[in-house]
């Protein structure tokens, strides 16, 4: 008989392995989301986050156990673990971009009471741009109508894909403050790359490192200790550095490679 689900979780992953074109690309991961807050899930690029959030959706061809709000979901198609209330906001945003940012929001809504009013206080934006083409909004203004498609409903957890990547300081600070905002009614899984976001926002984290867990913990924990975001994630996160980023060191290391 499996384990029942810790009470103050509403996400349990266990055993999760996903594959990609047959490729592997997570193995055996195992964690819970908390009921409440944001989780952030870091890593160095190429670790397996994106498709580990991929995997708990369906997305790709994966296996292991799933339970979300107490009902086991790995068997279920995506469409239906949506229904179920997880909402997901995509790496790259993935707008209707032909479509308008009312045609956007409208498409998103799975009931027949949406939350426009406050995605309309979250984004002002948005409501000057209602009769735009999705497509000709900048990166920022696209971003902020992929979270607005998200938190158009009423959601019980949120997963959310590099929200602030190639953003300009100011719209990462608006995109930071909207799921801030969003986390009060409602927890969110985060895959972020700017340890400054990740400080301001999350309370727990997970590291993964080839396709695996290799640490969990409170995120104050982590970020606090330059030893281990060294160790994790290869960057240093002390407040002498504007917003350190996993990707540009990453990148950096590369380079000199």
């Amino acid at each position: 008989m499996n384990a029942p689900a810790p009470s103050d979780s509403i996400l349990t992953v266990r055993n999760l392995s996903a594959k990609v074109a047959g490729q592997q690309v997570v193995e055996d991961v195992s964690f819970d989301v908390p009921a409440t807050g944001v989780t952030a899930l870091l890593g160095r690029n190429g670790v397996g986050k994106t498709s580990t959030i991929k995997g708990i959706l369906g997305l790709i061809e994966r296996k292991g156990e799933l339970t979300f709000a107490g009902e086991r979901i790995e068997r279920l198609r995506t469409h239906k673990i949506v229904q179920r209330g997880i909402g997901y906001v995509p790496e790259d945003r993935e707008v209707f971009s032909k479509l308008s940012v009312a045609e956007n929001l409208r498409l998103a809504e799975r009931t027949s009471k949406p939350r426009r009013e406050l995605v309309d206080n979250l984004f002002p934006d948005l409501v000057e741009r209602a009769a735009q083409k999705a497509g000709t909004l900048s990166g920022g203004q696209q971003q902020m109508l992929s979270l607005g498609r998200a938190l158009i409903n009423e959601n019980r957890l949120l997963l959310v894909d590099e929200p602030t990547k190639g953003l300009a300081p100011i719209i990462v600070s608006q995109v930071a403050d909207a799921l801030a905002e969003a986390a009060k009614t409602v927890p969110i899984l985060l895959v972020e790359q700017n340890l400054q976001v990740v400080r301001q926002l999350a309370e727990d984290v997970i590291v993964l490192d080839g396709g695996r867990v290799v640490y969990t913990g409170k995120a104050k924990t982590l970020l606090d200790d330059e030893t281990l975001i060294h160790r994790f994630l290869g960057v240093s996160g002390g407040d002498s550095h504007p917003a350190p980023s996993v990707a540009s060191a990453t990148s950096a290391q590369e380079e000199r490679a």
